[in-house]
């Protein structure tokens, strides 16, 4: 049975890295690791070593990995969506509770009274902090993935009208999400009409400051807008233009920075929408069983730079997977290195995502090194494993 050698960059859940059991040494001192493990650490200036054949994050975002580089290298990077979603969606509703009903402004007002009538004090300026009840009011959530369904549908089992927006829902999604939730057919149909809006999507060049001055023209009148995705989805100064002019009553952001901190109707939230011990035990074992997965079996679940592959447990003697380019004649380049040496195919499945793809072959036959050397150097394949 194989060994490997799984290296961490951050503090990972115990409850994760004991999943990997003894054919596996997990540290974070190893220089030729099979796999890496991390939650936050920044890896764009790491150079990989020829070992390396997978990296996990232990959260959804990936941003502190550079995955088009590590996707030319035959890398194959995993995320662990919906693992933190629930610890999302309990912040979610309490950033909707904490910009409607001035709770943080009025907790940090009670904290700075003073003298033997604190009761009467209270009685008399309580009404400086009046806000309106979530019931009844329209949420307009962006993005329906794992956090935006859970979202979705605790609004409405709170009475709230729903409206919803992900071009590129996914099926999984969709079966998930509450028929009580509207569909909006574009962003525009959110920003008119929602009360509250919350952000649950990918940071990426199409949704880059989609909150600017432009979409916060078209909101309702005191509209609260609720970040706990990616501080780069929401233009600084055109929020803060925002709140001064009333457009927005608040916002709540779980991203802050020198421009939002200590703003009027800014609610800042120290990065606390994944932090719950339980949110950081499910992403972590979430991480190990698909990086095991990988390393065992050669299959791919959740990965952002490699399609989705799984062939299952291999019974043949062994299998060969084989990264690279998403380029004609692939498949028949590979089927014949192998057939040029004898190897008969038992099983052979290969999908594409955008520039790339993953070859997975179940052999009759032991591999060499000699046939997987030739396999390599296809012009076009960028990582060839043997199992």
């Amino acid at each position: 049975m194989s060994h490997y050698n799984i290296k961490t960059l951050n503090k990972i859940s115990k409850l994760g890295t004991e999943k990997f059991g003894e054919e596996y040494t997990v540290s974070d001192t190893l220089e030729a690791p099979d796999a890496i493990l991390l939650r936050s650490a920044s890896m764009h200036e790491t150079e990989f070593p020829e070992s390396l054949h997978s990296i996990a994050r232990a959260g959804a975002g990936v941003n502190n990995i550079p995955i088009d580089k590590c996707a030319e290298q035959g890398i194959v990077v995993f995320n662990t969506p919906g693992a933190n979603a629930n610890a999302v969606k309990e912040l979610a509703i309490a950033a909707m509770l904490l910009s409607s009903r001035k709770i943080v402004e009025g907790i940090n007002w009670a904290a700075s009274l003073t003298g033997a009538d604190v009761d009467k004090q209270v009685e008399k300026g309580k009404a400086q902090f009046v806000g309106p009840e979530i019931q009844g009011k329209i949420l307009g959530v962006l993005g329906l993935g794992a956090i935006g369904v859970m979202v979705s549908n605790a609004a409405t089992n709170l009475s709230m009208d729903v409206l919803g927006y992900d071009p590129y829902i996914s099926v999984d999604a969709a079966w998930g999400l509450s028929r009580a939730v509207r569909k909006a057919v574009d962003l525009k149909t959110v920003f008119e009409n929602s009360d509250f809006i919350t952000l649950h999507m990918p940071y990426n060049k199409e949704t880059k400051e989609i909150i600017n001055k432009d979409s916060l023209a078209q909101m309702k009148k005191g509209v609260r807008i609720i970040n706990l995705s990616r501080g780069e989805l929401v233009n600084d100064d055109d929020i803060l233009a925002a709140l001064q002019n009333g457009t927005v009553s608040a916002y709540v952001t779980d991203f802050p920075n020198e421009k939002l901190v200590n703003e009027k109707g800014v609610i800042a939230i120290p990065h606390l929408g994944a932090s719950t011990p339980e949110s950081e035990d499910n992403c972590a074992i979430m991480a190990v069983l698909q990086t095991k997965d990988f390393l065992a079996n050669g299959n791919i679940r959740n990965s952002v730079n490699y399609p989705a592959c799984d062939l299952g447990i291999s019974a043949s003697v062994n299998r060969v997977t084989v990264a690279h380019k998403n380029i004609p004649n692939m498949l028949g380049q590979i089927s014949t290195a192998l057939a040029d040496r004898g190897i008969n195919i038992a099983n052979m499945i290969n999908k594409s995502r955008g520039d790339y793809a993953y070859t997975m072959i179940d052999v009759e036959t032991e591999m060499t090194e000699e046939t997987a050397a030739g396999i390599k150097n296809i012009e076009g394949v960028l990582k060839v494993r043997v199992i």
